[in-house]
């Protein structure tokens, strides 16, 4: 099979549409662009722009064969619809054929999340005798307080750091900067890293001369600590305490929200906090606390 060469240098230009323009994140355009060429591909030489809404309804009963995900479909569909409207934009199409495309419901799974006793276990389980163990308290810490990404505290430069009024400056989704507040015991333990623990982390390499562009976590050869070493620094913690849960950095944020609205945080706080564009990705939490609610009265109510 082929590409339709007009279709792929559609592709090119929708991708850097939706990078530039649309401010969408590296990961989302990733899977945007990868939807979008094997859609292409499976149209080998028919232009893009000449199908109609049966051909790509077409198409989403072709891929129904490789038994996706429903998410992994909607963004697919949201890939297609996405294109076309960009297309209609362009004005290198004048009916969208994927406008009355329906994606399929996402179900709505509850974030797991992690009790406060549990957080507190993995966190005195770190050792922090070394500069990188004092470095790994320091990160999860800030997990704990700020509810962040992983992605986000792995970007994290100095030039970010507002301590003194307990804020930080995170990127976010799309480049969406917000701040985030950070409580004592995360501060102190980030500037006893910054001023005693970092500097040793890479021993043996000269680190280079602290800007505001300089990251604040870095590896044993100086560069930025990549979220996949915050992962594995998790894990491990995990596995020796033996822990009966799959705990992942973003169970942190999922913690954070939870224990906000369990001790009556306005919604509306809790979205800013996270970043969260709608309200809608946020309420979410509110069925976490309404569910953990109702274990701990099936469980302790002796007529439950």
């Amino acid at each position: 099979m082929s590409i339709n060469k007009n279709s792929k240098n559609y592709l090119e230009d929708f991708k850097s549409y939706i990078i530039v323009e649309k401010n969408f994140s590296k990961y989302t355009a990733k899977s945007y662009y990868s939807d979008l060429l094997s859609y292409l591909i499976w149209l080998d030489e028919t232009p893009c722009e000449n199908v109609n809404f049966s051909k790509v309804r077409e198409y989403l009963h072709f891929i129904q064969k490789f038994n996706y995900k429903k998410t992994t479909v909607a963004r697919k569909i949201s890939s297609i619809k996405t294109f076309y409207k960009y297309l209609c934009r362009e004005q290198k199409i004048e009916i969208n054929p994927a406008l009355n495309l329906n994606a399929p419901k996402k179900p709505k799974a509850l974030p797991k999340f992690l009790t406060p006793d549990e957080v507190e276990k993995i966190l005195n389980n770190i050792k922090i005798e070394t500069p990188a163990g004092y470095r790994n308290r320091a990160i999860l810490e800030l997990l704990w307080a700020t509810g962040m990404r992983v992605s986000e505290l792995s970007g994290l430069n100095f030039g970010d750091l507002d301590l003194d009024n307990n804020e930080i400056k995170v990127f976010g989704k799309g480049s969406k900067e917000r701040i985030i507040l950070v409580s004592d015991r995360a501060k102190n333990y980030l500037k006893r890293y910054i001023d005693t623990a970092r500097p040793l982390v890479a021993k043996g390499y000269r680190l280079e001369e602290t800007t505001e562009s300089t990251p604040i976590f870095i590896n044993k050869t100086g560069y930025r600590l990549q979220p996949r070493m915050i992962r594995n620094v998790i894990n491990e913690v995990v596995e020796k305490i033996q822990l009966p849960k799959h705990v992942s950095p973003h169970m942190f944020r999922h913690s954070f929200a939870t224990h906000l609205i369990e001790n009556g945080a306005d919604l509306r706080v809790v979205q800013e906090l996270l970043g969260h564009a709608s309200i809608s990705n946020t309420q979410i939490y509110t069925h976490v606390s309404t569910q953990h609610l109702k274990d701990v009265y099936n469980e302790t109510h002796p007529r439950a």
